[in-house]
C-alpha cells in the first residue's frame, strides 16, 4: 500500500498519519530535530526577541488596515519613502503592462525573458545613476548576491564595513578574494587596511552601504572615496536606504555628498522608494554589467522580473525624473519628526535621514512600546537582537513624503505619551 510515495506497514512507523490527515515521520533523528527546533524558539520568546508579524488587511499606505483593529492605522515603519507604492499612476503602469506583457516570462532572462520593458527600465536606472548601464535582480540581496562572485578573484581584496547589511557580507562570503573588514565607518582602520594589501592585491574594492539601515547613519564617502582614489581601489555602495529620496532630487548619497559620479559601482533596490514591489539592480561601467550577464548566478538561474513589477519601478522613474518635490517633501517631514521627538527627550540615531531609530535598549522594553503604539493608531515595529545588536534594541521610525504634518505631530504625542507611561521620558 502506498500514501503519497510512502510505505505503510502494519508494524512500522515509517511515516504515520498525524490528526490532520498529514504524513508526520517517526524516526528518532526526526523527532530530536523538531525538539531541538522547538528549545531555540522558546529561548527567542524567553528573551523577548521573538518577531511576530502584524496582517495587513488593506494596500501599503500611510494608513493602513491591520488585522484586530477596527480603526485605520498610521504607518511609520514602511520603506514606503515616497509614498509610491499605492500611487494610482504606478498602480496603472502595472495593470497595463499586466494586460500588455502578461503577469511573468515564465524563464530566465538570456533564454526567452527579457522583453523591451526590461530595457527600458535598465536605461532610466542606468539614466538616473549617470551611469553607462543597468542590469536587473529579483531582488537587491540577488543583485549583492552575484556582483562579488563575477567581480572579483582570488588575487583581488575587498574591505567591508563592520555593518554592512546582511546581504553584503553573504555576497562577499562567496567570492574568492581575500577579505578584510574595517570598523563601522573608522576611515583610519580603513587606510591601514588599504596599506596592508596594496602591495600584493591586482584589485582592491571598498564596500560599503551609503545609508545604514539599523541606525540611519551615512557613510562617510566622500572620505571613503578619497581613500580609494589614493591607495588605486575602487569603491562600491548599497543604496537601498538611499535611492529616489536622499539628496536633493533623490540621486542618493552620492548627491548627499556632492561627489556624483565617484562611486564605481552602484547596487540598489525597486522595492522600497521605487514603488515598494520587488526586484534590485547593479548599475556602474557597461563592461561589469556585461560580465555580471555573463557570469551572475543570481541574474542567469532567476526568472525575469515580472512586466506589472518593472512597469511600476518604470512610473516611478518617470515621476522622479521629472521633479524632486517628493525628495523635499521627505526631508522636511525628517527634520520635524527628529526635532521634536529630540526636543521631547527620546535618543534619536543617525543623521538628517527619514530612518529615526527611538534607541530604548532593551529588547523587551521595544516590543511592549511598539504594542503600546498601535493601541494608539501607530503602526511601528521594535528592532531587538539579532537584527540589532543587543542592549540596542529600538523603535525604527521612518518618515514618507505622504506623511502630513498632523501625521508626524500624532506620532510624536503617542511616543511622548507612552514614553512617559514606561519611563522613558520625564
Amino acid at each position: 500500500m502506498m500514501i503519497r510515495g510512502c510505505k505503510v506497514f502494519l508494524k512500522s512507523s515509517v511515516c504515520r498519519v498525524g490528526s490532520a490527515g498529514s504524513l508526520s515521520r517517526g524516526t528518532h533523528a526526526h523527532t530530536a530535530f523538531r525538539s531541538l527546533l522547538k528549545e531555540q524558539l522558546n529561548a527567542i520568546k524567553v528573551a523577548g526577541t521573538w518577531k511576530a508579524e502584524r496582517i495587513i488587511t488593506s494596500k501599503q499606505d500611510v494608513g493602513i488596515s491591520v488585522q484586530g483593529s477596527n480603526n485605520k492605522i498610521l504607518n511609520f515603519c514602511a520603506n514606503n519613502y515616497l509614498g509610491l507604492s499605492s500611487h494610482p499612476d504606478v498602480v496603472e503602469a502595472g495593470k497595463k503592462a499586466l494586460d500588455e506583457f502578461g503577469a511573468g516570462l515564465s524563464s530566465v532572462r538570456f533564454i526567452c525573458g527579457t522583453q523591451s520593458i526590461h530595457k527600458k527600465l535598465e536605461r532610466q536606472i542606468s539614466e538616473f545613476h549617470g551611469r553607462e548601464d543597468a542590469i536587473l535582480y529579483p531582488s537587491c540581496f540577488d543583485a549583492n548576491a552575484g556582483l562579488f562572485e563575477a567581480m572579483l578573484g582570488p588575487e583581488d581584496a575587498v574591505f567591508s564595513d563592520e555593518l554592512n547589511h546582511a546581504s553584503i557580507i553573504d555576497g562577499i562570503r562567496l567570492c574568492k578574494a581575500k577579505k578584510y573588514r574595517y570598523k563601522h565607518r573608522d576611515l583610519n582602520d580603513l587606510e591601514n587596511l588599504l596599506k596592508e594589501a596594496g602591495n600584493s592585491a591586482r584589485t582592491m574594492l571598498v564596500v560599503t552601504d551609503g545609508v545604514f539601515s539599523m541606525d540611519g547613519n551615512v557613510a562617510p564617502l566622500k572620505a571613503i572615496c578619497d581613500l580609494a582614489e589614493k591607495y588605486n581601489a575602487l569603491t562600491f555602495i548599497d543604496e537601498c536606504h538611499a535611492t529616489g529620496f536622499f539628496g536633493k532630487t533623490g540621486r542618493g548619497t552620492e548627491e548627499f555628498f556632492g561627489i556624483e559620479g565617484r562611486v564605481d559601482v552602484i547596487n540598489s533596490t525597486l522595492g522600497k522608494a521605487l514603488g515598494g514591489a520587488a526586484g534590485g539592480y547593479t548599475t556602474g561601467p557597461k563592461e561589469l554589467i556585461d560580465l555580471l550577464r555573463q557570469k551572475s548566478r543570481p541574474y542567469l538561474f532567476s526568472n525575469s522580473l515580472p512586466p506589472p513589477v518593472v512597469a511600476s519601478a518604470s512610473k516611478v522613474f518617470d515621476l522622479l525624473l521629472s521633479s524632486s518635490e517628493l525628495c523635499e517633501r521627505v526631508a522636511k517631514g525628517t527634520a520635524r519628526f527628529r526635532s521634536a521627538m529630540t526636543k521631547a527627550g527620546f535618543t534619536i540615531s543617525g543623521e538628517q535621514h527619514p530612518i529615526c531609530p527611538v534607541m530604548l535598549g532593551d529588547a523587551r522594553l521595544a516590543s511592549q512600546f511598539a504594542d503600546k503604539m498601535l493601541l494608539e493608531g501607530i503602526y511601528v515595529i521594535g528592532f531587538s537582537y539579532p537584527v540589532v545588536p543587543q542592549g540596542k534594541a529600538r523603535i525604527r521610525v521612518q518618515i514618507s513624503s505622504a506623511h502630513s504634518d498632523d501625521d508626524i505631530d500624532r506620532a510624536v504625542d503617542a511616543f511622548v505619551r507612552i514614553g512617559k507611561e514606561l519611563n522613558v521620558v520625564s
